[in-house]
């Protein structure tokens, strides 16, 4: 029999509930995030010191030295070193037959330089190194213009470096949106399948709570903590190294929110039956693994053949540098990046409606 206490309770909202539950749900989130110092610093502080190290690194370097070798028993030898020094971007050094190809074999020399005689010298170098075939070019003009020859043409050279051109413009972008795919897909991912693992995901079977609501509290987190992660990182790079933002900022928030999206979608898919954390970082490995190699985060992403630059310019990380860095560098507008989004748009649609589908509780 039911008592009066019983029957006079009111019956929740079920919508009511949800939206609480997605609240709550998002906090519990934010909590865990804040309790685990070393979540912290991958997202905030790994992504500066990261930024900093390559922004020193190529900050206002000098141009490089390349070592060419000059045969010293050859003759005629001193005065092809002497010709090969008098371009600075060349550091010619005797060496013997022996020592000359040892130094060739293990790089410590680009091109090594045989003179024949009084007018012919021969050039040994691997010629599928770049710097062995920029020190043969090099050199050759070098020993040529000593040898007497005059250019017709007079050239004069002007060196620019201006903020946009420089490898740390080029590799800001690539740094946040690893980031944003690390944060995204690593920081949601093991979030779940640890909570899988400590059976605490089966506490949650018997609550009016629906899977949804569960796993939009982890997009809820990433969104919430996204505006910070930008801006630190963008804050540093600009106030640090003046990396330009030439486009809207509005345009820029929109891609970073569709990224975010994007790759948290990923690691709920990921997680959504993984029960171990070997098997999770084994997919997580699995899956970023390509995007970190062929995604253009450190070099352009247009050097791998063009057979495969279908499968390089659909990855989700690609779409999202390539947008970053058309707003940051180029200053293009939504339409000239609509592609991308397109691109990382139909990766959270799919990650994420296929991981609804397959999430287990168990």
């Amino acid at each position: 029999m039911k008592s009066k206490e019983t029957e006079a309770r009111p019956t929740p909202d079920p919508r009511s509930f949800s939206r609480s539950a997605l609240a709550q749900l998002t906090l519990v989130r934010f909590r865990e995030f804040y309790r685990e110092p070393e979540a912290v610093f991958w997202v905030f502080i790994f992504p500066i010191l990261l930024a900093a190290g390559l922004g020193i690194a190529f900050k206002n370097r000098p141009p490089e030295v390349t070592k060419v070798a000059v045969l010293s028993t050859a003759t005629g030898a001193a005065a092809v070193r002497d010709a090969i020094a008098h371009d600075s971007s060349l550091a010619p050094q005797m060496l013997d037959d022996s020592a000359a190809a040892r130094a060739l074999r293990v790089g410590t020399v680009a091109l090594v330089v045989a003179p024949l005689g009084a007018s012919a010298v021969e050039y040994r170098y691997d010629a599928a190194r770049p710097e062995g075939r920029s020190a043969r070019t090099l050199a050759d003009i070098a020993i040529q213009r000593a040898a007497g020859r005059a250019d017709p043409v007079v050239a004069t050279e002007r060196h620019i470096s201006e903020p946009g051109s420089r490898y740390i413009d080029f590799v800001i972008p690539g740094l946040l949106g690893m980031n944003l795919m690390g944060s995204g897909i690593w920081g949601i991912g093991f979030a779940i399948v640890d909570a899988r693992k400590k059976k605490l995901l089966k506490r949650l079977v018997a609550t009016p709570m629906s899977r949804a609501s569960y796993l939009t509290s982890f997009l809820m987190l990433r969104l919430s903590l996204l505006v910070v992660e930008v801006v630190t990182l963008l804050g540093f790079a600009v106030l640090a190294f003046g990396v330009p933002m030439r486009g809207s900022a509005w345009q820029l928030g929109l891609i970073c929110l569709a990224s975010s999206l994007s790759f948290g979608s990923l690691g709920l898919l990921i997680a959504s039956r993984v029960k171990t954390m070997e098997a999770a970082s084994g997919l997580t490995n699995l899956v970023m693994l390509p995007m970190w190699i062929m995604s253009g985060v450190f070099f352009s992403a247009a050097k791998f053949p063009d057979a495969v630059q279908p499968f390089v310019q659909a990855l989700p990380l690609t779409a999202v540098i390539n947008a970053l860095r058309a707003n940051m560098l180029q200053g293009a507008g939504l339409a000239d990046v609509a592609t991308s989004l397109l691109i990382i748009g139909a990766w959270f649609f799919v990650a994420f409606t296929l991981a609804l589908k397959l999430f287990r509780w168990r």
